[in-house]
Parts: C-alpha cells; structure tokens; sequence
C-alpha cells in the first residue's frame, strides 16, 4: 500500500490483525508495517508510540459498544423500558465480543493489564467492551492516550448514557432518584446542579450494581448455565427499586 493512502483505519485494521495473531507482548508496530507493505515510519506518522496505538485499537473496540448502546440512551419511549433494554443490550455486547472474538477479547484484557488499568467497574477504571465513531475519531481520541484512560473514558461515556435514560424517567414520572432531584426545576443554579450530581450517582449506582454481567473479568460466568436468569432478576430489582 502507497503510505500517502494509508489511514488510521487502515492502521487499525491492521493492528487488531497482528494482535490477534502475535498478542500485544509480542506484536510490535514493524509487524503492522509489514502486513500493510509500508516502512513503520508512515505507522508512527498516524500514531507516535506503540502505546498510542493499542489505545486507539482500544478505543475503536470499545467504541463499537458505546455507539450501539448510545441510539438505545436517546431514544424515545418510556425511560424504565430504555433502562431495561440498555442494560440487556451492554450484556449482549459484552458476550458477544467475549464468545464471537476470543482472541481479540484475550487481547483486549491483556492490553487493559499492561496498562496498569483495573478491570472494574466504577467512575475511574476499566471495565469494557466498544462505539462506532470513525477510525480517524478513535485515533484522535486514543492518540496519545493510554488504554487505561480510553477505558475510563469508556465507562464515563457508558455511566453518561445511563444518567440520560434516569433524566427521562424522573421526567416522565416513571423513575425515581434521591430527593434533590425532586427540586431539580427550581431556579437556583445550584439545586438543579445538586440534582445532576444525583442523577449521575445513581447511575454510576446501577453500573456497578450490573457490574457481573458486564465488567469483562466476569466472561467466564456469563456462559454458565441459568445466567440469562440472573441477570433478569438483578434488572429487574434495580428497575423496580427505582420506580416513584
């Protein structure tokens, strides 16, 4: 390939192929290069590091998810039904990604621990699983990112999408959130701004509540038996504790 027609995609797609067939320890960007038919200087001309590249592979993989679950956060209808769908939709995602793409899935976790990232969940760490933005926005995202801060970012995205959905329940009167949010059409700057916070507590809250069925140091349970039942049952406690 010509370098002056190289792309971030092309980089990309390139990448989760060397990955897959070497794992992050042994893949080096010289073996990118050579499956695109460049010299690895036009690699580093897109991405200066091979750790800014394993971010943007990250975050392309991720982004995947985070797309796909975003059409579900702003779409219209009932907030509690949204609620149940996003939730049903984040675990289909994740074990998906963890049975139809083993090695890229192993990859994945292997990238996350190189990074000193922690595999949980929470409003400052790792857990996860993929939006679709355009290669070029991943690796403008990622460029000089770690995994471990495009894992971060991930779950802010996720826990944003959540806080949306909670928005449109405590408006429609479906869903329920501690009581600063019952002042949140108050004109002060400050009650609707103690309301937010609430709102968003309560969805880091339901994340982490759902962590088992999402979180991606927990693939090997989500193919035992009775899981899909487990996890209808911790959704619908969740839902129904937040009901009015």
């Amino acid at each position: 390939m010509p370098s002056e027609t190289l792309t971030p995609e092309h980089i990309l797609e390139a990448t989760e192929e060397v990955l897959r067939r070497y794992g992050p320890a042994k893949a080096t960007v010289v073996d990118v290069a050579r499956v695109l038919g460049v010299s690895h200087g036009s690699v580093y001309r897109h991405f200066p590091s091979k750790a800014a590249l394993h971010a943007a592979v990250a975050a392309r993989w991720l982004d995947r998810t985070s797309a796909a679950l975003e059409k579900v956060a702003a779409a219209e209808g009932p907030a509690d039904v949204r609620l149940r769908r996003w939730l049903a939709e984040l675990f289909d995602a994740k074990r998906h990604k963890a049975h139809d793409d083993p090695e890229m899935f192993a990859t994945y976790m292997a990238l996350i621990g190189d990074s000193g990232s922690v595999a949980r969940t929470g409003p400052a760490a790792g857990a996860a699983a993929g939006s679709a933005g355009s290669a070029g926005a991943a690796a403008g995202s990622a460029g000089s990112a770690t995994v471990a801060g495009v894992v971060t970012r991930h779950i802010a995205e996720l826990t944003g999408q959540l806080t949306l959905i909670l928005e449109d329940g405590v408006r429609q009167g479906v869903l329920s959130v501690p009581p600063a949010v019952a002042a949140g059409d108050a004109e002060s700057a400050a009650v609707a701004q103690a309301a937010r916070r609430s709102v968003e507590g309560v969805a880091r809250a339901v994340f982490d509540a759902t962590r088992r069925f999402h979180d991606p140091a927990f693939a090997p349970d989500w193919e035992e038996p009775g899981v899909a039942a487990e996890f209808a049952l911790v959704v619908d406690v969740v839902v129904r504790g937040l009901r009015p």
